[in-house]
C-alpha cells in the first residue's frame, strides 16, 4: 500500500469536514464552474484553519464511502487544460497545487490538491465567495471574509527582531551601500551629505528599514550579516543559484540581499551574442542577459515571495536561458496586466519590505518593473520573457538569453517603431502560442507575419533569412489552385485514382506545419471543393472505397 493510498485511507476514515469534499463523479465530465465553487470554499476554510492545503476527491460514493472510480479528464493533457480553465474563473488567478491520479483495485480516484487562500485575500470563483458549513456549500459570510481580509496586518516582512542589534547583525558594507542608494533614489529630499551624516538608527528609520530603532524582518533580509539568519527561521533566508547542462553546480546565498544579488549576478555566464542584420556586413553585439533586467528579475522575487511558505529564490541558469523561481501566487492581476506599464498594483503581500526596497532603489512600486523588462528585451533583440503561473503557489519567469527566431530579431532591428503590443504578439507567434484573431488580423495588416492560424510565421518577405529560407517554404501553404491542378494532372495522366493515392500525391507537397489530422482534412476539402465544382465526381459505389476521375461534360 503506497504513502498514496495510505493518505486517500485516512482521507475517507476522518469523511468531510470544511477542508475535505469527496464526489462520485464516475463519469468524464463535470461542470468547470461547480469544481470552482468547491475550490473557492475549501481554499477559504484551509486559510481559517491554517492548512496549507484542503481537498477535493473524485471517486468516492458519498453514500457508502467506498471507491468507485472515475473517468473524469482521464487523458492527462485534458487534466492540464481543466487546471487552466480553474485558474480562469478564480481570482486571485490561482490553481491547483497538485492533481494526483490514484490507480486502484476498484478503479481511479483523482485527488486535488487546492492551496490554502493567501494571508489576506479571500478566494473568489466567479465573482462569488464561498466557503463551507460542515459538508455543506455556502456562500462565505462577511465575517469569514473580514477574518481573512484581517490578516493583511500581518505583514511577515515588518515583524521585529527583539534581540537583534544594529552593531552586532547589521553588516557594514551593506548599510553603506545602503546610504548611498537611498541618497541617489531621494537626490531631490536630501542632500547626500546629509544622509551620509545620519546615525545609524536614524537612516534605518528613514529609510523604512526599522520600525522605532527595532530591526525587523526586511531590515535582516536586505542588511543582515549571513550569521544572522537564524533569526528568520524556519525560513532558510536563502538565493540559490543552479547551473544546468553539461556542467552542473550550484550556490546557496544569505543576506545580505542587497549585496549577494550582484554575487548571483557575476556567477551568470554572460557572454555577447552576434546579430547579423539582412544586408548588412556589420554584425551587431549584444549582451547574452542585461544586468539591469536580469536584477529586476531576482529583486521581484525577493519583494514578492510568500515568506510564510519558507521557500527560497532559486535561480536556474541553463544553456539558453535563466529562471528565476519564487513561492507565492502573483498577488495581484496576472503578468500580462502589466506589459503595457499602464497597471498601478494596489496592495502588496511584503509591503513593509517592499517600501524599504523601492526606497532603496531595487524594484519600482509603479507596475513598470514588469514593462521595463519586456521593453528591454524587444531593445535588445531577444524574445520576451515567459511566465509561468500554472503550478499553485509558485511564480516562474523565464528570461531568453539567446535568438529566438533570427526573422523576428531582424524585424525588430529594421522596425524601431513597432509598439510593444505588437512586438509581443510577434513574439507569441515565433514560440507558437496562441494570440487572439484581432492581434493576428493586425500583424497580417502590416506583413509582419504570414499563414493561416494556428500555421503563422515570423514574415520571409520583411525578414528574409538565408539559413531559414528552406525551412519557410516547407511549412508555407500553396494557394488551392496549385494542389487542384496537381489532382487534375494526375487524372489526366492515369484516368482514374483512389483517396489513398490522392493522399499519397499531396502529402508531401502539403505544409510542414500542418500535422496529420490537418493534412488529411486538407485532402477532403480539396477533394470536396472539386467534386462541388464539377471538376471530378466517384465512380466507385461506395463513398469509403471512393475511385475520382474527371467529370465529364455533356
Amino acid at each position: 500500500m503506497s504513502i498514496t493510498r495510505f493518505f486517500l485511507n485516512e482521507l475517507i476514515s476522518n469523511w468531510e469536514n470544511e477542508v475535505v469534499e469527496f464526489k462520485k463523479v464516475m463519469s468524464s465530465t463535470y461542470a468547470t464552474s461547480e469544481i470552482g465553487k468547491y475550490f473557492s470554499a475549501l481554499a477559504n476554510e484551509a486559510n481559517l484553519r491554517n492548512k496549507e492545503s484542503a481537498w477535493l476527491i473524485f471517486g468516492i460514493d458519498n453514500k457508502t464511502r467506498k471507491i468507485v472510480g472515475s473517468d473524469f479528464k482521464s487523458d492527462p493533457s485534458k487534466l492540464e487544460e481543466f487546471k487552466h480553465s480553474i485558474r480562469q474563473t478564480i481570482e486571485p488567478r490561482i490553481t491547483f497545487r497538485n492533481i494526483h491520479e490514484l490507480q486502484t483495485e476498484s478503479g481511479r480516484v483523482l485527488l486535488f490538491e487546492i492551496p490554502s487562500a493567501p494571508l489576506g485575500i479571500p478566494i473568489s470563483s466567479n465573482g462569488i465567495y464561498y466557503g463551507r458549513a460542515g459538508e455543506s456549500l455556502i456562500s462565505i459570510g462577511l465575517d469569514k471574509q473580514d477574518a481573512i481580509r484581517a490578516q493583511t496586518g500581518k505583514d511577515w516582512t515588518a515583524q521585529p527582531i527583539p534581540n537583534a542589534t544594529i552593531k552586532k547583525h547589521i553588516d557594514p558594507i551593506a548599510l553603506k551601500k545602503s546610504r548611498e542608494a537611498f541618497a541617489k533614489k531621494h537626490a531631490n529630499r536630501f542632500a547626500e551629505t546629509d544622509v551620509l551624516g545620519w546615525s545609524d538608527s536614524t537612516f534605518l528609520d528613514r529609510a523604512k528599514l526599522t520600525i522605532e530603532g527595532h530591526i525587523t524582518r526586511t531590515t535582516l533580509l536586505l542588511l543582515g550579516k549571513a550569521e544572522a539568519a537564524h533569526f528568520l527561521s524556519p525560513h532558510p533566508a536563502q538565493l540559490t543559484w543552479k547551473l544546468e547542462g553539461q556542467e552542473r553546480a550550484y550556490e546557496h546565498f544569505g543576506p545580505p540581499f542587497i549585496l549577494t544579488t550582484t554575487e548571483i549576478y557575476k556567477k551568470i555566464r554572460n557572454i555577447q551574442i552576434r546579430i547579423l542584420p539582412q544586408d548588412e556586413l556589420f554584425q551587431i553585439e549584444v549582451a547574452k542577459y542585461d544586468q539591469k533586467i536580469l536584477l529586476e528579475a531576482l529583486h521581484n522575487c525577493i519583494a514578492h515571495q510568500d515568506y510564510t511558505r519558507h521557500g527560497r529564490v532559486i535561480v536556474t541558469e541553463k544553456p539558453e536561458c535563466l529562471i528565476f523561481e519564487n513561492v507565492g501566487t502573483f498577488f495581484e492581476g496576472e503578468p500580462t496586466d502589466y506589459i503595457s506599464g499602464n497597471k498601478t498594483p494596489t496592495r502588496y503581500r511584503n509591503a513593509f519590505l517592499v517600501q524599504a526596497m523601492a526606497g532603496l532603489n531595487m524594484i519600482d512600486t509603479m507596475g513598470y518593473g514588469i514593462h521595463e523588462m519586456f521593453l528591454g528585451q524587444a531593445r535588445r533583440y531577444f524574445p520576451m520573457p515567459d511566465y509561468n503561473l500554472d503550478e499553485s503557489n509558485t511564480v516562474k519567469m523565464t528570461l531568453h538569453g539567446n535568438i529566438g527566431d533570427p526573422a523576428y530579431s531582424r524585424i525588430l532591428i529594421q522596425k524601431t517603431d513597432l509598439p510593444l503590443e505588437d512586438i509581443f504578439a510577434l513574439d507569441r507567434v515565433q514560440k507558437g502560442l496562441p494570440v487572439h484573431s484581432s492581434k493576428l488580423k493586425n500583424l497580417h495588416k502590416k506583413k509582419l507575419i504570414e499563414g493561416r492560424n494556428p500555421n503563422c510565421h515570423v514574415s520571409a518577405s520583411i525578414a528574409s533569412v538565408t539559413e531559414k529560407k528552406a525551412e519557410y517554404i516547407k511549412t508555407r501553404s500553396q494557394d488551392d489552385a496549385f494542389y487542384i491542378k496537381l489532382i487534375g494532372d494526375y487524372l489526366s495522366k492515369f484516368r482514374t485514382a483512389t483517396r489513398e493515392e490522392l493522399a499519397t500525391l499531396l502529402w508531401n507537397k502539403l505544409s510542414d506545419g500542418f500535422n496529420e489530422s490537418q493534412k488529411n482534412n486538407k485532402i477532403n476539402n480539396l477533394i470536396a471543393k472539386m467534386r462541388q465544382d464539377g471538376r471530378i465526381h466517384n465512380v466507385a459505389s461506395s463513398r469509403k472505397k471512393s475511385r475520382w476521375e474527371h467529370q465529364k461534360k455533356l
